[in-house]
Protein backbone atom coordinates (compact mmCIF):
# COMPACT_ATOMS: atom_id res chain seq x y z
CA UNK A 1 0.00 0.00 0.00
CA UNK A 2 1.23 3.39 -0.35
CA UNK A 3 0.75 5.58 2.95
CA UNK A 4 0.68 9.58 3.23
CA UNK A 5 2.06 10.60 6.67
CA UNK A 6 0.96 13.80 7.26
CA UNK A 7 3.42 16.07 10.45
CA UNK A 8 5.40 12.75 9.60
CA UNK A 9 8.81 14.87 10.95
CA UNK A 10 6.97 15.36 14.06
CA UNK A 11 7.54 13.40 17.33
CA UNK A 12 4.63 10.97 16.93
CA UNK A 13 4.40 11.12 13.03
CA UNK A 14 8.28 10.11 12.76
CA UNK A 15 7.60 7.36 14.89
CA UNK A 16 5.09 6.07 12.45
CA UNK A 17 7.06 6.76 9.53
CA UNK A 18 9.86 5.13 11.32
CA UNK A 19 7.57 1.90 12.26
CA UNK A 20 6.17 1.38 8.63
CA UNK A 21 9.01 1.30 6.79
CA UNK A 22 11.12 -0.60 9.59
CA UNK A 23 8.28 -3.25 9.66
CA UNK A 24 6.10 -3.19 6.97
CA UNK A 25 6.51 -3.46 2.76
CA UNK A 26 4.64 -0.16 2.35
CA UNK A 27 5.71 2.61 0.82
CA UNK A 28 5.70 6.06 3.06
CA UNK A 29 5.29 9.84 1.91
CA UNK A 30 6.06 11.94 4.52
CA UNK A 31 4.58 15.50 4.57
CA UNK A 32 5.32 17.77 6.95
CA UNK A 33 5.59 22.02 7.10
CA UNK A 34 8.87 21.88 8.89
CA UNK A 35 7.56 24.02 11.77
CA UNK A 36 9.63 24.41 15.03
CA UNK A 37 8.83 21.35 16.17
CA UNK A 38 9.60 19.43 12.80
CA UNK A 39 12.80 17.54 12.47
CA UNK A 40 14.43 15.99 9.21
CA UNK A 41 16.71 14.54 11.96
CA UNK A 42 14.20 12.16 13.64
CA UNK A 43 13.80 10.26 9.67
CA UNK A 44 17.26 9.90 9.51
CA UNK A 45 17.25 5.94 10.26
CA UNK A 46 14.45 5.47 6.95
CA UNK A 47 15.40 8.63 4.92
CA UNK A 48 17.70 6.23 2.85
CA UNK A 49 15.29 3.60 2.12
CA UNK A 50 13.42 3.31 -1.31
CA UNK A 51 10.11 3.11 0.09
CA UNK A 52 10.18 6.20 1.78
CA UNK A 53 9.80 9.85 0.49
CA UNK A 54 9.71 13.08 2.24
CA UNK A 55 8.10 16.55 0.87
CA UNK A 56 7.56 19.83 2.15
CA UNK A 57 4.99 21.24 2.29
CA UNK A 58 1.88 23.07 3.74
CA UNK A 59 -1.13 20.86 4.45
CA UNK A 60 -3.10 24.01 4.33
CA UNK A 61 -2.02 24.54 0.43
CA UNK A 62 -4.64 23.01 -1.48
CA UNK A 63 -2.50 23.19 -4.68
CA UNK A 64 0.35 21.46 -2.83
CA UNK A 65 -2.07 19.00 -1.58
CA UNK A 66 -3.51 18.25 -4.80
CA UNK A 67 -0.23 17.81 -6.20
CA UNK A 68 1.19 14.96 -3.60
CA UNK A 69 -2.15 13.18 -3.89
CA UNK A 70 -1.63 13.27 -7.57
CA UNK A 71 2.07 12.36 -7.04
CA UNK A 72 1.73 9.44 -4.84
CA UNK A 73 -1.49 8.25 -5.30
CA UNK A 74 -2.18 7.34 -1.77
CA UNK A 75 -4.36 4.25 -0.82
CA UNK A 76 -4.36 5.69 2.80
CA UNK A 77 -4.20 8.95 4.44
CA UNK A 78 -2.34 9.22 8.30
CA UNK A 79 -2.94 12.75 9.35
CA UNK A 80 -1.04 14.16 12.13
CA UNK A 81 -0.27 17.11 11.27
CA UNK A 82 -0.93 19.71 14.09
CA UNK A 83 -0.05 22.64 16.12
CA UNK A 84 0.12 20.39 19.51
CA UNK A 85 1.21 22.53 22.28
CA UNK A 86 -1.28 23.64 25.23
CA UNK A 87 0.82 26.48 26.11
CA UNK A 88 1.59 27.64 22.81
CA UNK A 89 -2.08 27.71 22.03
CA UNK A 90 -2.63 30.03 24.90
CA UNK A 91 0.27 32.56 23.27
CA UNK A 92 -0.48 32.12 19.48
CA UNK A 93 -4.03 30.32 19.19
CA UNK A 94 -4.48 31.73 15.55
CA UNK A 95 -1.61 28.63 14.40
CA UNK A 96 -3.56 26.23 15.88
CA UNK A 97 -6.84 27.69 14.21
CA UNK A 98 -4.65 27.57 10.41
CA UNK A 99 -3.33 24.76 10.94
CA UNK A 100 -5.64 22.16 12.90
CA UNK A 101 -9.20 23.54 11.38
CA UNK A 102 -8.39 24.91 8.17
CA UNK A 103 -5.57 22.36 7.24
CA UNK A 104 -7.92 19.68 8.10
CA UNK A 105 -10.63 20.90 6.33
CA UNK A 106 -8.11 21.71 2.84
CA UNK A 107 -6.55 17.63 3.32
CA UNK A 108 -10.04 17.03 3.51
CA UNK A 109 -11.25 18.62 0.30
CA UNK A 110 -8.38 17.16 -1.58
CA UNK A 111 -8.93 13.52 -0.52
CA UNK A 112 -12.20 13.69 -0.88
CA UNK A 113 -11.63 14.91 -4.58
CA UNK A 114 -8.65 12.26 -5.22
CA UNK A 115 -11.43 9.38 -3.74
CA UNK A 116 -13.68 10.35 -6.70
CA UNK A 117 -10.84 10.03 -9.09
CA UNK A 118 -10.36 6.18 -7.63
CA UNK A 119 -11.64 2.88 -9.67
CA UNK A 120 -14.17 0.68 -7.44
CA UNK A 121 -11.77 -1.75 -6.19
CA UNK A 122 -9.05 1.77 -5.07
CA UNK A 123 -12.62 3.53 -3.73
CA UNK A 124 -13.49 0.57 -1.64
CA UNK A 125 -10.12 0.39 -0.19
CA UNK A 126 -9.05 4.20 0.51
CA UNK A 127 -9.24 5.64 3.67
CA UNK A 128 -8.27 8.38 5.91
CA UNK A 129 -7.28 7.94 9.36
CA UNK A 130 -7.64 11.38 11.74
CA UNK A 131 -5.01 10.76 14.58
CA UNK A 132 -6.90 13.65 18.11
CA UNK A 133 -6.25 13.97 21.41
CA UNK A 134 -8.41 12.86 24.96
CA UNK A 135 -8.00 17.10 25.01
CA UNK A 136 -11.18 17.29 23.39
CA UNK A 137 -12.92 15.15 25.97
CA UNK A 138 -12.31 18.19 28.72
CA UNK A 139 -11.06 17.41 31.90
CA UNK A 140 -12.04 14.63 34.29
CA UNK A 141 -12.88 14.57 38.26
CA UNK A 142 -11.04 12.35 40.42
CA UNK A 143 -12.83 8.60 38.60
CA UNK A 144 -13.86 7.51 35.48
CA UNK A 145 -12.57 7.53 31.94
CA UNK A 146 -12.62 8.88 28.70
CA UNK A 147 -14.70 6.45 25.92
CA UNK A 148 -15.32 6.83 22.88
CA UNK A 149 -18.87 8.00 23.70
CA UNK A 150 -17.42 10.65 25.58
CA UNK A 151 -18.93 14.46 25.43
CA UNK A 152 -16.85 16.76 23.81
CA UNK A 153 -16.01 19.77 26.22
CA UNK A 154 -12.49 20.95 25.03
CA UNK A 155 -11.00 24.08 27.38
CA UNK A 156 -7.93 25.28 25.73
CA UNK A 157 -7.52 26.98 22.53
CA UNK A 158 -5.23 23.62 21.04
CA UNK A 159 -8.20 21.40 22.36
CA UNK A 160 -11.25 23.47 20.73
CA UNK A 161 -8.98 23.49 17.36
CA UNK A 162 -8.73 19.21 18.00
CA UNK A 163 -12.24 19.02 18.68
CA UNK A 164 -13.30 20.92 15.38
CA UNK A 165 -10.69 18.97 13.28
CA UNK A 166 -12.78 15.95 14.53
CA UNK A 167 -15.99 17.15 13.80
CA UNK A 168 -15.10 18.53 10.40
CA UNK A 169 -13.70 14.81 9.65
CA UNK A 170 -17.06 13.27 10.99
CA UNK A 171 -18.79 15.68 9.10
CA UNK A 172 -16.97 14.58 5.77
CA UNK A 173 -17.74 11.12 6.35
CA UNK A 174 -21.28 11.90 6.81
CA UNK A 175 -21.98 14.27 4.08
CA UNK A 176 -19.72 13.49 1.42
CA UNK A 177 -18.64 9.57 2.42
CA UNK A 178 -15.28 10.01 2.64
CA UNK A 179 -14.09 6.62 4.78
CA UNK A 180 -12.38 7.97 7.63
CA UNK A 181 -11.32 6.12 11.25
CA UNK A 182 -10.63 8.43 13.99
CA UNK A 183 -8.02 7.57 17.11
CA UNK A 184 -7.87 9.80 20.08
CA UNK A 185 -4.85 9.59 22.58
CA UNK A 186 -3.27 10.33 25.92
CA UNK A 187 -0.10 12.13 26.55
CA UNK A 188 3.06 10.68 24.65
CA UNK A 189 6.56 10.46 25.99
CA UNK A 190 9.83 8.64 24.35
CA UNK A 191 12.78 9.58 22.09
CA UNK A 192 12.54 12.51 19.87
CA UNK A 193 9.93 14.33 21.44
CA UNK A 194 10.24 18.41 21.47
CA UNK A 195 11.74 19.66 24.51
CA UNK A 196 8.86 22.19 25.91
CA UNK A 197 7.07 18.76 26.49
CA UNK A 198 7.00 18.03 30.37
CA UNK A 199 9.03 14.73 30.44
CA UNK A 200 11.74 16.01 28.05
CA UNK A 201 11.88 19.17 29.67
CA UNK A 202 12.42 17.79 33.16
CA UNK A 203 14.80 15.30 31.59
CA UNK A 204 16.80 18.04 29.61
CA UNK A 205 16.59 20.72 32.49
CA UNK A 206 17.98 17.74 35.69
CA UNK A 207 20.83 17.03 32.99
CA UNK A 208 21.75 20.51 32.99
CA UNK A 209 20.96 21.54 36.09
CA UNK A 210 18.20 23.53 36.08
CA UNK A 211 14.98 24.23 37.78
CA UNK A 212 12.09 21.64 36.73
CA UNK A 213 9.51 23.80 37.02
CA UNK A 214 6.19 22.61 37.86
CA UNK A 215 2.48 23.50 37.19
CA UNK A 216 0.71 24.35 40.71
CA UNK A 217 0.76 21.90 43.03
CA UNK A 218 2.09 19.17 40.37
CA UNK A 219 -1.41 17.30 41.27
CA UNK A 220 -2.88 17.42 37.66
CA UNK A 221 -3.27 13.55 36.28
CA UNK A 222 -2.08 12.43 33.14
CA UNK A 223 -2.38 9.23 31.60
CA UNK A 224 0.66 8.24 29.58
CA UNK A 225 1.73 6.50 26.61
CA UNK A 226 4.92 5.32 24.84
CA UNK A 227 5.13 6.87 21.64
CA UNK A 228 6.52 3.40 20.15
CA UNK A 229 3.47 1.92 21.14
CA UNK A 230 0.97 4.55 20.32
CA UNK A 231 2.46 3.72 16.68
CA UNK A 232 1.64 0.22 16.70
CA UNK A 233 -1.63 1.18 17.61
CA UNK A 234 -2.19 4.16 15.25
CA UNK A 235 -0.82 1.89 12.23
CA UNK A 236 -3.79 -0.77 13.60
CA UNK A 237 -6.08 1.48 13.63
CA UNK A 238 -5.04 2.93 9.73
CA UNK A 239 -5.35 -0.40 8.09
CA UNK A 240 -7.98 -2.79 10.28
CA UNK A 241 -10.28 -0.55 11.90
CA UNK A 242 -13.52 0.05 11.28
CA UNK A 243 -14.73 3.24 8.71
CA UNK A 244 -16.29 4.90 10.75
CA UNK A 245 -15.76 4.44 13.93
CA UNK A 246 -13.25 6.33 16.68
CA UNK A 247 -10.95 4.23 18.73
CA UNK A 248 -9.27 5.26 21.98
CA UNK A 249 -5.51 4.94 22.50
CA UNK A 250 -4.12 5.00 26.32
CA UNK A 251 -1.22 3.85 27.73
CA UNK A 252 -3.32 2.90 31.00
CA UNK A 253 -0.46 4.83 33.17
CA UNK A 254 -2.40 7.21 35.10
CA UNK A 255 0.41 9.50 37.02
CA UNK A 256 0.10 12.94 39.01
CA UNK A 257 2.60 15.16 37.19
CA UNK A 258 5.06 15.67 40.14
CA UNK A 259 4.93 11.55 40.24
CA UNK A 260 6.48 11.58 36.62
CA UNK A 261 9.37 14.70 37.50
CA UNK A 262 10.32 13.00 40.72
CA UNK A 263 10.51 9.45 38.46
CA UNK A 264 12.95 10.90 35.87
CA UNK A 265 14.70 12.54 39.23
CA UNK A 266 15.01 9.00 40.91
CA UNK A 267 16.16 7.26 37.18
CA UNK A 268 18.79 10.44 37.01
CA UNK A 269 19.86 9.67 40.50
CA UNK A 270 20.66 6.06 39.70
CA UNK A 271 22.50 6.46 36.32
CA UNK A 272 23.89 10.05 36.04
CA UNK A 273 24.04 10.85 39.90
CA UNK A 274 24.79 15.00 40.80
CA UNK A 275 27.35 15.44 43.02
CA UNK A 276 25.46 18.41 43.83
CA UNK A 277 22.54 16.43 45.69
CA UNK A 278 19.64 14.54 44.50
CA UNK A 279 17.88 16.14 41.62
CA UNK A 280 14.57 16.46 43.47
CA UNK A 281 16.16 19.43 45.16
CA UNK A 282 15.55 21.11 41.67
CA UNK A 283 12.29 20.84 41.13
CA UNK A 284 10.43 24.04 41.65
CA UNK A 285 6.23 24.75 41.62
CA UNK A 286 5.12 27.76 39.66
CA UNK A 287 1.98 29.45 38.74
CA UNK A 288 -0.27 27.50 37.14
CA UNK A 289 -0.88 27.88 33.43
CA UNK A 290 -4.68 28.97 32.74
CA UNK A 291 -7.56 26.39 32.30
CA UNK A 292 -4.87 23.81 33.41
CA UNK A 293 -7.55 20.34 33.06
CA UNK A 294 -6.96 18.45 36.12
CA UNK A 295 -6.90 15.21 34.93
CA UNK A 296 -7.22 12.73 31.69
CA UNK A 297 -7.66 8.53 31.30
CA UNK A 298 -8.53 6.58 28.64
CA UNK A 299 -10.80 3.39 28.44
CA UNK A 300 -8.61 1.68 25.50
CA UNK A 301 -10.68 -1.16 25.80
CA UNK A 302 -11.96 -1.23 22.45
CA UNK A 303 -8.50 -1.22 20.36
CA UNK A 304 -7.54 -4.07 23.04
CA UNK A 305 -10.65 -5.64 22.20
CA UNK A 306 -11.29 -5.43 18.17
CA UNK A 307 -7.40 -4.87 16.77
CA UNK A 308 -5.49 -6.74 19.46
CA UNK A 309 -3.49 -3.96 20.10
CA UNK A 310 -2.43 -3.29 23.86
CA UNK A 311 0.69 -0.97 25.33
CA UNK A 312 4.04 -2.92 25.95
CA UNK A 313 6.42 -2.60 29.02
CA UNK A 314 5.15 -0.99 32.15
CA UNK A 315 5.71 3.08 32.59
CA UNK A 316 8.82 2.88 34.55
CA UNK A 317 10.50 0.82 31.79
CA UNK A 318 10.06 3.14 28.97
CA UNK A 319 10.44 5.99 30.85
CA UNK A 320 13.84 5.15 31.57
CA UNK A 321 14.57 3.88 28.02
CA UNK A 322 13.79 7.48 27.00
CA UNK A 323 15.97 9.23 29.58
CA UNK A 324 18.99 7.40 28.58
CA UNK A 325 17.47 8.33 24.51
CA UNK A 326 18.25 11.67 25.73
CA UNK A 327 21.45 10.88 27.56
CA UNK A 328 23.02 9.28 24.21
CA UNK A 329 21.81 11.76 21.48
CA UNK A 330 22.92 14.96 22.79
CA UNK A 331 23.30 16.04 19.45
CA UNK A 332 19.75 15.56 18.74
CA UNK A 333 18.23 17.95 21.68
CA UNK A 334 21.18 20.25 21.31
CA UNK A 335 20.62 21.83 18.34
CA UNK A 336 16.90 22.54 18.96
CA UNK A 337 18.12 23.88 22.05
CA UNK A 338 20.45 26.33 20.68
CA UNK A 339 17.96 27.68 17.92
CA UNK A 340 14.15 27.81 18.06
CA UNK A 341 13.62 26.37 22.18
CA UNK A 342 15.56 27.10 25.02
CA UNK A 343 13.01 25.70 27.49
CA UNK A 344 11.56 29.18 28.32
CA UNK A 345 8.46 29.26 29.68
CA UNK A 346 5.26 28.86 27.55
CA UNK A 347 1.42 29.67 28.22
CA UNK A 348 2.08 32.73 30.33
CA UNK A 349 -1.18 34.33 27.86
CA UNK A 350 0.00 36.73 25.95
CA UNK A 351 -1.49 36.10 22.93
CA UNK A 352 -0.63 36.80 19.57
CA UNK A 353 -3.24 36.18 16.85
Amino acid sequence: MRILVTGGAGFIGSAVARLLVRESEHDVLVVDKLTYAGNLESLNPVEGNNRFSFLKADIADRVAMHTAFASFKPDVVMHLAAESHVDRSIDAPGDFIRTNIVGTYTLLEVALAWLRELGPDRARAFRFHHISTDEVFGSLGPTGAFREDTSYAPRSPYSASKAASDHLVRAWAETFGLPVVISNCSNNYGPYQFPEKLIPLMILNGMSGAHLPVYGAGENVRDWIYVDDHARGLVEVALRGKTGETYLLGGRSERRNVDVVRAICAILDRIAPDPNGAYERLIQFVTDRPGHDHRYAIDCSKAERELGWRPSATFEDNLETTVRWYMDNKPWWQRIRSGAYRGERLGLGKVNA
